[in-house]
């Protein structure tokens, strides 16, 4: 009975020592001094020097998780909750996954509680969620300037500048030679090229760079290209000179984002999907799921010609099989038509949603989410001097913290289906003027950038139009 409290100790500062109020040494001088005042036996204590709180990847702190396992302690003492971790989530995991799941306790000087009481653990949840707060909050001032340098023009990327460019104090400018190489790889994505063909081509004349088909995809997606920069998510306009204008970039991200092209990649000649036919990889059966292939003049279901036993979903399928130049006419005759028919056009970029949500008012969700993010930051002050029960702001925080996610959730919602609308509208007048004279993987990349899917019922074909 007579037996000491046996404890570890664990202390950390992060990479910048001057948003630090305690250093290390401070830390264990607390530390020690508080277990002498309890008679607790501090076995060790566990340093982490230079490391962030944001995240559980740090050497000291696997260690005492490991030792926890093999030594038998009563607690874990911090001097304050954030030096275990600033993250909401990775705190709650530490204390009941690894050290309460091992019947150790958890206990903070600072805040004045502990996990072998009831109130300690109901704290520790409350607590967390204010160091989660607290953290965004100083990765929202450590980001402010560096949007400012984007919302400026300013390229972030310093030393590992885009092919094409040379980084030269602070700015991009144009390296004419590999300039060259940029415009030709669109020219050649353009003109029908595949990613393979177009890296066979580049490796052949030019000695310079090692281009692969992940540098050919990476350069044709870049919009550094048309003088942009990208920040945190946000693109905003550039300082440099752009290579590539802005009408070119955004026919090729109309051909390049189709389902066959992210379906080709970087697959050999043999993929099962990568026939040399206008609608390879868009057929499917309405009736087993599987889809069809191309072969010896008809699209036919891959269940009954059982031509690749891997892509057979139902042997007994008995679906139609149809003549390949036969399907290629109907459809394309049905992009035409629906080229001509503005109304039709216009139910389907409008009516693919119940209740019209994609006329959401972006203006008010922003200025909802501005006020969510103030009044989270009164109630930090609130519970900083302590005038409303605990019960009362962790509730208030949850409510707002889940309408602030729903509406991120719509905004960005809204963002891609207009953006979705526009390239389906801007593919279809570029079908309309350049179908005739695109070669065949040009035309299978338009044809696949406005049909998802071709689903066959017997004679029937239905079109699932990508919107």
């Amino acid at each position: 009975m007579n037996e000491k409290y046996m404890v570890f100790g664990y202390v950390r500062v992060s990479t910048d020592n001057q948003l630090e109020n305690y250093s290390i040494e401070e830390q264990i001088d607390r530390l020690t001094a508080y277990c002498k005042s309890k008679d607790w036996e501090l076995i060790k204590i566990y340093t982490d020097g230079g490391f962030s709180g944001g995240n559980t990847n740090r050497p000291a702190l696997r260690q005492m998780l490991d030792d926890i396992k093999n030594v038998a302690i009563d607690a874990v003492i911090v001097y304050k909750l954030d030096r275990l971790s600033r993250s909401q989530k990775d705190t709650l995991m530490l204390i009941e996954d690894e050290l309460l799941s091992n019947n150790v306790d958890f206990i903070s000087i600072n805040e004045n509680f502990d996990t072998s009481t009831p109130f300690g653990r109901a704290m520790i949840g409350i607590l967390s969620v204010f160091a989660q707060l607290e953290k965004d909050q100083i990765t929202e001032r450590f980001t402010m300037g560096r949007i400012g340098r984007g919302k400026a023009g300013f390229f972030h990327g310093g030393g590992n500048s885009p092919y094409g460019y040379d980084y030269v104090n602070g700015e991009l400018l144009v390296n004419e030679f590999e300039a060259l190489q940029i415009k030709e790889v669109y020219d050649l994505f353009i003109a029908g090229k595949s990613m393979n063909a177009i890296t066979k081509i580049m490796r052949g004349k030019y000695e310079n760079r090692n281009w692969t088909a992940t540098a050919v995809r990476n350069a044709l997606k870049n919009s550094i290209y048309i003088g942009k920069v990208q920040f945190k998510g946000m693109e905003y306009d550039g300082r440099h000179i752009p290579i590539i204008a802005p009408e070119r970039f955004k026919e090729v991200q109309r051909l390049l984002y189709s389902q066959e092209r992210e379906t080709r990649k970087n697959t050999s000649q043999k993929a099962p999907f990568r026939g040399g036919y206008l609608l390879s990889s868009l057929i499917y059966c309405s009736r087993c799921g599987a889809r069809y292939s191309a072969n010896h003049g008809y699209y036919k279901c891959y269940s009954r010609s059982k031509s690749s036993r891997k892509f057979v979903t139902n042997p007994n399928c008995k679906n139609d099989n149809w003549n390949i130049q036969e399907l290629d006419t109907l459809v394309v005759d049905a992009i035409r038509e629906l080229m001509e028919n503005k109304e039709m056009i216009l139910q389907l970029t409008t009516c693919t949603k119940p209740d019209k949500e994609y006329l959401i008012d972006t203006k008010k969700i922003n200025a909802r989410m501005e006020s969510i993010n103030k009044q989270l930051s009164k109630i930090i002050d609130l519970y900083q001097v302590g005038t409303l029960p605990m019960e009362i702001l962790t509730s208030k925080v949850e409510l707002l913290v889940q309408e602030k996610n729903i509406l991120l959730e719509r905004l960005n919602r809204e963002e891609d289906k207009t953006e979705s609308i526009s390239n389906f509208i801007d593919t279809l007048s570029t079908f309309e003027t350049r179908f005739n004279i695109f070669d065949l993987d040009a035309k299978r990349m338009l044809v696949a950038t406005l049909i998802e899917r071709i689903e066959i019922e017997g004679s029937n074909v239905k079109i699932k139009w990508r919107l």
